[in-house]
C-alpha cells in the first residue's frame, strides 16, 4: 500500500484482474477517447495493452467510496526491470543513453490516466503521493517518460512545442533526444514570437504538472501516428527539486 485516505487508496496491481482493470481504463482514455491504437490492443475486450505490460509495475488509484473501482493508473519501469524487458518503452522514440550511463537509478513513467470525473481534482495528487513513496522506497534518482499532445500535426502545436523548447529544455546531463530517424524539432517559433499564455493553454495538464515540479523536456518531439499523438520526453531529477516542489510532489507520501 503506497497511500491511503478516506476515499482513495494507491496500491500496486496484484492480480490479472487488477491489470485488466488498468488496461480497461487505459482503453477508455487512450483508445476510445483519444483515438489511439496498437498491435496488441484488444477492441473486443476493450483492453489497451502492449508487450511491456508484464515488466512494468502498475500503480492503481482505487476509489473506496465506489466499491474499490480503479479510477487512475500509472505504470512504472525501474532500470532493473528494463534490463529484464530488454529496453525501456521510451527507447523506441528517444535516445536515453545519457540517462542510462549516468550511474544513477532511473525509472520510466508511462500510461498515466484518470477516469472521467476525476480529472482536475485531488485524484492525481493522491496518485502522485503513492508514486513519491514508491520512488523513495526504491531509491530512484531520475524519473523520465513520454507525455503526449493530442494530434499529429506539429504545425498546430508550434506555439506550445516552441515554448517547451525555449523555456524548459533539459540541461545537457539530462538531455535525451528523439531518435534521429524520427526527429521532429520543437524549435518552430522564435522565442520572441511566442504567445506564452496561448501556448500554455495548449499544454496538457500532466506536462504542466511536471514543469511545476521542476521537470524538463528532451530535445525534439516524436510523432506517433499509431497513438494519434505528438510526444515529448519529460525528465525530472529528484535531487534538484526544491523544498516547495518536494512538498507538492510527496505530500502525504508517508501515509
Amino acid at each position: 500500500m503506497y497511500s491511503r485516505d478516506v476515499q482513495f487508496t494507491v496500491r500496486l496491481a496484484r492480480t490479472a484482474a487488477d491489470l485488466h482493470a488498468a488496461q480497461r481504463l487505459r482503453y477508455d482514455v487512450f483508445v476510445a477517447e483519444l483515438g489511439g491504437d496498437g498491435p496488441l490492443v484488444d477492441h473486443d475486450a476493450r483492453l489497451e495493452r502492449d508487450r511491456f505490460d508484464p515488466y512494468f509495475d502498475h500503480l492503481l488509484l482505487v476509489d473506496e467510496s465506489r466499491g474499490g473501482e480503479i479510477v487512475g493508473v500509472y505504470r512504472v519501469l525501474r532500470d532493473d526491470q528494463a534490463t529484464e524487458a530488454g529496453q525501456f518503452y521510451s527507447e523506441d522514440e528517444y535516445d536515453i543513453s545519457i540517462l542510462k550511463s549516468s550511474g544513477r537509478r532511473i525509472m520510466e513513467l508511462g500510461r498515466s490516466c484518470l477516469a472521467e470525473g476525476y480529472r482536475g481534482g485531488p485524484a492525481m495528487y493522491h496518485l502522485w503521493n503513492g508514486l513519491a513513496r514508491y520512488v523513495a522506497d526504491h531509491g530512484i534518482e531520475i524519473l523520465f517518460g513520454v507525455a503526449s499532445f493530442h494530434g499529429t500535426d506539429p504545425g498546430t502545436l508550434a506555439q506550445p512545442l516552441s515554448l517547451l523548447h525555449h523555456r524548459h529544455l533539459a540541461p545537457e546531463p539530462l538531455r535525451v533526444r528523439t531518435v534521429h530517424t524520427r526527429y521532429q524539432t520543437m524549435n518552430l517559433v522564435p522565442e520572441d514570437r511566442i504567445d506564452r499564455r496561448a501556448a500554455m493553454l495548449q499544454v496538457p495538464a500532466l506536462i504542466k504538472a511536471y514543469l511545476r515540479l521542476g521537470g524538463f523536456v528532451g530535445d525534439g518531439a516524436f510523432i506517433d501516428h499509431t497513438f494519434n499523438t505528438t510526444d515529448v520526453c519529460l525528465v525530472m531529477d529528484t535531487e534538484q527539486l526544491n523544498a516547495r516542489q518536494k512538498a507538492i510532489y510527496s505530500k502525504g507520501a508517508d501515509l
